[in-house]
């Protein structure tokens, strides 16, 4: 692991860290490409990537212009990456320095070599080198509009403008961006519940066509449907590495559906026990109002103080309510409740069902590793709405 590490942040710095210019225009046999890279372990890696090659032997370059990289130096980096503003920049690196990263990942490389003339190569190529200017390098990242993936389509047209047409009749499937993320996540796996958690109603909507792009495996194939003129984009496509990742092994215990029906199965079997005692277990609800209410903070934190558009309008709210986190210590601790404890019970049963049926009219989709979270809340909600009426 601190191996893996070690080599991304070198990785991180010498994407980072700008080439030395060339100077001279390119000779007629520079060849600009499209590289697409595979997924990887990491959840960052999760979804591929995209990146510009340029390759002339008679000038000895072989470059990588990359969109996807970002400064670990920058002033305030953890605060500004957690709240979506973090500038991420163009970077140019060695080709072999950019192959190794993926080769020692066992993730496969592929290149889609473009039709470019010598004109049109000359103009891309002086595009990147002037987007690459310090002062012009950085961009401001979105996960779902501007990143890595999304730069390709948008450069080329900018530059091949008005010559280069794409087309998205290929695109059949009418899918939300929350599906073309789960495409690439194992259903169950904490990556899976956490994006389901961390993004809100903004991507339940159904994407458009050059709106796939912000995955690199559909610009890859965005690629291979455009063309300049009569004439396709791509000439010719080859496979750099073939490699596979080998699978991990899987255990049920550890996965989030497992620990979710486990919190289920102990709500019930002590609720239960409360029920049989007509008593309360203090550490239960200190753990469920504790849980929902922290999670509820995050949430709200991603939606109202940072600048991630898929953080916004996000429902999770209305089950992981930031107001829990408070009221668990005198749940926990207290010998008196608040007089008004038992409409808010019924008031977060009201929000739960809510919840559901928002799902049901496919205004947000949630992970389906939360039906046993409902469950276990709305059976101690009942159970603890009966039990204050009882013991005021």
């Amino acid at each position: 692991m601190i191996k893996h590490t070690l080599l991304l942040w070198l990785a991180c710095l010498f994407a980072a860290s700008p080439s030395p210019a060339q100077s001279g225009a390119l000779s007629p046999q520079a060849q600009f490409s499209v590289v697409t890279c595979g997924p990887g372990r990491d959840l960052y890696a999760t979804f591929g990537h995209s990146a510009f090659r340029l390759r002339d032997p008679q000038k000895g370059i072989d470059w990588v212009y990359n969109y996807g990289t970002f400064d670990f130096n920058t002033p305030n980096f953890y605060a500004k990456f957690a709240r979506g503003r973090l500038p991420y920049a163009l970077s140019k690196q060695r080709f072999e320095d950019f192959l190794y990263t993926y080769q020692y990942e066992n993730r496969w490389v592929r290149e889609q070599l473009l039709d470019l003339d010598a004109s049109e190569a000359t103009a891309l190529f002086d595009f990147l080198e002037e987007n690459h200017r310090p002062e012009n390098r950085f961009y401001r990242y979105d996960f779902l509009f501007e990143n890595c993936a999304t730069k390709i389509p948008e450069i080329l047209a900018r530059v091949l403008n008005p010559a280069l047409e794409y087309s998205y009749g290929h695109l059949q499937e009418s899918l939300t961006f929350r599906e073309l993320i789960h495409k690439n996540l194992y259903w169950n796996s904490w990556s899976a519940l956490g994006i389901d958690l961390a993004l809100g109603s903004v991507i339940d909507r159904e994407a458009r066509g050059p709106e796939f792009s912000f995955l690199p495996e559909y610009v890859e194939l965005q690629m291979q449907h455009a063309a300049m003129g009569n004439t396709p984009l791509v000439k010719k496509e080859r496979t750099i590495l073939d490699l596979t990742l080998p699978p991990l092994p899987s255990y049920f215990t550890a996965t989030p559906l497992f620990w979710m029906l486990l919190l289920l199965l102990a709500t019930g079997t002590i609720t239960w026990i409360d029920y049989r005692n007509q008593a309360r277990s203090r550490v239960l609800d200190f753990l469920l109002f504790f849980l929902t209410g922290a999670s509820g903070v995050l949430i709200a934190f991603l939606w109202f103080f940072t600048d991630h558009q898929a953080t916004q309008w996000n429902a999770n709210l209305l089950w992981a309510v930031p107001m829990n986190l408070i009221l668990a210590f005198p749940l926990g601790f207290a010998r008196k409740q608040p007089a008004w404890i038992a409409a808010y019970l019924l008031a977060l049963a009201v929000l739960i069902i809510a919840g559901l049926l928002l799902w049901l009219g496919q205004i947000q989709s949630f992970s389906p590793h939360l039906l046993p979270v409902w469950a276990a809340l709305l059976l101690r909600y009942a159970y603890l709405y009966a039990y204050f009426k009882n013991h005021p």
